[in-house]
């Protein structure tokens, strides 16, 4: 799941995307409001949480300039700005959320997965694939009767693999959904990943296409 985070505080910056990485999430950090657009153009994102006190371009005018295109990706606006006739304005603007700084973590991530969730359309958006059932919202994953606690990048990958059932991810595909921008990756990240997703849930729960990449094997193919 892809983040775009867009804030000009380089210390807010840089803990928010660590922490909301170690949680699985790959996150590009811009820190204008053109950069932001710029990167938003050019690449498509689940979530975005969006400051409002931008340098080269509002926070505001970046989140109009989102809706004025009929794009429903979900934004949550992070920021400073308390007045009620602030919040009013980004939810009328289209903001998903408001919340306001200092802010604790787990608050934000609750609130992700809420905004999230709704943006699903549905209170229960449980993914399943043969005996696979994967919960976006609240990040839990069943193998059969069995809870499987899975770390966050190995919950993103199954992620990936169970929205796509039947289709082949490539290691670079996987890389792309997993890291974020300048990430360090190592050249067996995904492999690792992939090993400790089957240590966890047998060996047959991902298939391995050689040369190719990785997919849910057949018998693993159900219902959506």
């Amino acid at each position: 799941m892809r983040i775009l985070l867009v804030e000009d505080d380089r210390m807010i910056g840089e803990s928010l995307q660590k922490a909301l990485k170690q949680n699985g999430y790959a996150v590009d950090w811009s820190e204008d409001g053109v950069a932001a657009e710029d990167a938003f153009a050019g690449q498509p994102y689940d979530l975005v949480i969006l400051d409002l006190g931008l340098p080269q371009k509002s926070g505001m005018a970046v989140l109009k300039g989102i809706r004025q295109k009929d794009d429903d990706t979900p934004v949550i606006i992070l920021t400073a700005r308390e007045a009620l006739e602030d919040k009013i304005a980004g939810m009328d603007a289209g903001a998903d959320d408001y919340m306001l700084k200092p802010f604790a973590l787990e608050e934000l991530e609750a609130r992700i997965r809420m905004v999230l969730r709704r943006g699903a359309g549905r209170r229960s958006n449980i993914l399943k694939c043969g005996e696979i059932s994967l919960n976006p919202a609240t990040h839990e994953v069943w193998h059969g009767k069995k809870k499987v606690e899975l770390s966050g990048r190995e919950f993103s990958l199954l992620h990936d693999l169970i929205k796509n059932p039947g289709v082949v991810l490539s290691r670079a595909q996987l890389e792309e959904s997993l890291y974020g921008w300048n990430e360090e990756v190592a050249s067996n990240a995904i492999e690792v990943h992939i090993h400790q997703i089957r240590k966890k849930m047998g060996r047959a729960v991902i298939k391995n296409i050689r040369n190719v990449g990785y997919t849910l094997p057949a018998a693993e193919q159900g219902a959506k």
